[in-house]
């Protein structure tokens, strides 16, 4: 059984780097002609559902690096406040001995 004849269930278990690989196949294939309607047809089907786990793998590490940033501007935003709040503390000591 070849790449092309897989089911979509199994199509979705192809890393980025095997979609893409055969997507290009795909292209190469269409874009040099010969083939019958029937076969430019499923070419392109398997095409577009190839394109679909391409798009699929990026979003989820688009996902993943988002993330990433979120949790980082957190923590810089915590170590600002806390940081912030121990300047407070230190003022409000100075505070105190000048009494």
């Amino acid at each position: 059984m070849t790449t092309t004849e897989t089911d979509g269930a199994a199509g979705s278990a192809l890393s980025y780097e095997q979609a893409r690989a055969e997507l290009v196949e795909v292209v190469r294939k269409l874009e040099a002609g010969g083939s019958t309607l029937e076969e430019s047809l499923e070419l392109w089907e398997r095409g577009e559902e190839l394109a679909g786990i391409c798009r699929e793998w990026l979003e989820g590490a688009r996902a993943r690096l988002d993330a990433v940033l979120e949790a980082e501007d957190e923590e810089s935003g915590e170590a600002s406040d806390s940081e912030a709040d121990d300047e407070e503390e230190d003022e409000d000591d100075e505070g105190d001995e000048a009494d």
